[in-house]
């Protein structure tokens, strides 16, 4: 995929991560698997279509290639620290969906906290002070440069 043209951060991110299978390989990769053949066994998902997401994310550095652990001739795919990143937004597509996409009495799968043993709290933005920031009081800026 090529990078937009426009400034927004938002587009860019899209131009990456804006399809199904991508971001269903990066919910995978968040949940332990790190193979080709792991990634095709649970989406389901055209060798030939993850072969070019998976191409796209290695490219875009949100997936590295690395030797397989078993010391086999394979290679896993393994999140990046950028990767990682995407962490809260899996989360938040995960929390819409428990409260928007599921009718009542259907079953899911929680994510669930490993310290605490329970799923995880709903996620929000809050200030250094604690209180909570909504989409009505925030603004666009000015542009910035990169650094």
């Amino acid at each position: 995929m090529e990078a937009t043209t426009t400034g927004c951060p938002v587009a860019r991110t899209v131009d990456v991560l804006g399809d199904k299978w991508s971001l269903l390989i990066i919910r995978d990769a968040f949940d332990g698997a790190r193979r080709f053949g792991q990634f095709q066994r649970n989406l389901g998902v055209a060798k030939n279509i993850l072969s070019s997401r998976l191409r796209t994310l290695v490219g875009a550095g949100v997936l590295r290639i690395e030797p397989a652990s078993d010391g086999s001739s394979y290679h896993e795919y393994v999140l990046t620290d950028a990767g990682r990143e995407l962490f809260d937004l899996i989360v938040t597509l995960r929390q819409w969906g428990e409260a928007h996409a599921f009718e009542p009495g259907e079953e899911y799968v929680p994510l669930i906290d490993r310290t605490t043993g329970e799923p995880l709290a709903k996620l929000t933005y809050v200030r250094p002070d604690g209180s909570p920031v909504r989409a009505d009081a925030t603004h666009l800026g000015e542009r910035r440069r990169m650094s």
